[in-house]
């Protein structure tokens, strides 16, 4: 952590980000002399967004890094605010969390539920969302991101527009394939244009939640568009928060926070 921007006695907060809610925190807590923030991110996106906390880009190596950084840099407060999938740095948090005794706070975002006009297929992972495209040839807009995207090579027979926030590069080596690299929030006006304009025919979606990039869902929905909806997967449980809000109001309950235990991982 940056020492030239430490308060003495600050609570010493890192936050595990890449996600909306890790940055309007780090808004939140920029320029507090009693918090000393480092907001760490994974590095998977070339160009992240400028933050007005002090960044750290790359992994820690597994639990055990982790939990040599949480001691190293005295670490009062950790707090995970990463993607809903990205199930392995939940896991690697809790586990260092407790080995260093750290207070551990997560902050989940709710999932989108279906309300009456959705035409929603929830599957539990990349290769059932996969299967349940079927064997006919589709119109696929495909929003899962780089990382999975390469799943859906074993269905050759859609065509694909696919929409990542990195190049998309040769991760999905299929025939038919169009790309668009887009940050969100995206509109539901503008979502159900590019639909109509591509002929898609179903959506396939993780479930995200969060209002950044469901236009997507209410544009299908309104143009009766049925949704392939990959639930997220099991994630520790420990503490949790729906939103920045609430990660700041347990920030500044200070001592109260108790650590976490592997009764709750």
């Amino acid at each position: 952590m940056d020492k030239a921007s430490m308060t003495s006695g600050a609570m010493r907060i890192l936050i595990l980000g890449g996600t909306g809610e890790a940055s309007a925190l780090g808004r939140a807590l920029a320029g507090r002399a009693d918090r000393a923030v480092m907001l760490s991110l994974a590095g998977r996106t070339a160009a992240p967004k400028a933050e007005p906390v002090p960044t750290r880009i790359g992994g820690f190596g597994g639990v055990t890094g982790l939990a040599a950084y949480l001691r190293a840099e005295r670490i009062d407060r950790l707090i995970d605010a990463t993607h809903p999938f990205a199930a392995t740095i939940s896991g690697n948090a809790a586990r260092a969390a407790d080995l260093a005794g750290v207070p551990l706070l997560a902050i989940r975002r709710p999932a989108w539920t279906a309300v009456p006009g959705d035409l929603w297929t929830e599957v539990d992972g990349m290769d059932a969302a996969v299967a349940a495209l079927g064997p006919d040839p589709r119109r696929v807009f495909l929003t899962i991101g780089r990382q999975e995207a390469g799943a859906f090579a074993a269905a050759p027979q859609h065509a694909y527009l696919a929409r990542t926030v990195e190049p998309l590069g040769d991760a999905l080596p299929v025939p038919h394939l169009m790309t668009i690299e887009a940050r969100g929030p995206f509109d539901a006006a503008a979502e159900a244009a590019l639909m109509r304009e591509a002929g898609i025919e179903i959506l396939v979606s993780k479930n995200s939640g969060g209002a950044a990039t469901y236009g997507k869902i209410a544009a299908a929905r309104s143009l009766a568009i049925p949704v392939i909806m990959v639930r997220r997967p099991e994630k520790p449980g420990v503490p949790s928060v729906p939103d920045a809000a609430g990660a700041l109001r347990w920030l500044d309950a200070g001592d109260h926070a108790a650590p976490v235990t592997l009764r709750d991982v």
